[in-house]
């Protein structure tokens, strides 16, 4: 399994299929939920996957300060049905968070989360910070990670 993260701009058309195709099985087939997935915010953001046989076994995306929020933020988290429960979603995690705070020289990051999540993105050290509301029809919630102890600057790795 590989990890691989690129600016939109960077990815090729073959990897871009295959992340669009990995969101649509999991939002809106398996989740029975129809949404605009391709909602521009792609173009600001930094893909993080990962890869295994040429298949998208995780995925996230990290959207630009301003892009949602004021904060970078993170979504789109996936796993392939086929690799769940086998903790790689807390690996991806981990790795963007880590890519965020030493390589971004940022320490907050706002999710919208589904409510039923709370506790996996609790445990990775994100707080719930408003009430519950709908997005799509699915309940969710604003969490915030904060660390403000990360004193790495790009220049560190």
């Amino acid at each position: 399994m590989k990890l691989i993260f690129k600016r939109f701009e960077e990815l090729n058309t073959k990897e871009l299929y295959r992340i669009l195709k990995a969101r649509i099985e999991v939002f809106a087939v398996e989740q029975d939920c129809v949404y605009q997935d391709c909602d521009n915010k792609d173009f600001n953001a930094f893909h993080m996957y990962y890869e295994k046989n040429d298949e998208i076994v995780a995925y996230i995306r990290i959207l630009d300060k301003g892009i949602s929020y004021d904060e970078i933020s993170i979504g789109r988290v996936l796993v392939n049905e086929n690799y769940r429960f086998q903790g790689i979603s807390s690996k991806l995690m981990n790795a963007g968070i880590d890519f965020i705070k030493k390589v971004l020289n940022e320490n907050s990051i706002r999710i919208s989360a589904q409510a039923h999540l709370i506790h996996f993105y609790g445990q990775l050290g994100f707080v719930k910070v408003s009430d519950e509301y709908l997005e799509d029809n699915i309940p969710h919630i604003e969490m915030l990670y904060t660390d403000n102890s990360n004193g790495y600057k790009k220049d560190d790795l």
